[in-house]
């Protein structure tokens, strides 16, 4: 296993350990700034957007984000298996 994979199942392994939503949100917090925390959750709103349907030039608007940035998610949420709900 490559190093940044065996990281990433740390990560995941660290994160599945938490049991409550306030344990979960303490411990984004210790490892995210509140810059890279703000970023997942307006990309979490762009894909729960965009699987409702709204256009990707309204979600730029209402989250203060560029096209390009909701386009990003637009693609990356196309890579994700079709059952895959936010």
């Amino acid at each position: 296993m490559n190093t940044s994979k065996h990281h990433l199942k740390q990560l995941v392994e660290h994160l599945l350990c938490e049991e409550t939503p306030q344990q979960m949100e303490a411990a984004l917090r210790a490892l995210l700034t509140d810059s890279e925390l703000d970023e997942i959750t307006k990309r979490l709103q762009i894909f729960k957007r965009l699987q409702a349907g709204y256009p990707q030039r309204q979600i730029a608007e209402e989250l203060g984000v560029g096209i390009a940035t909701v386009t990003r998610g637009s693609n990356a949420l196309k890579r994700l298996p079709t059952h895959t709900q936010f």
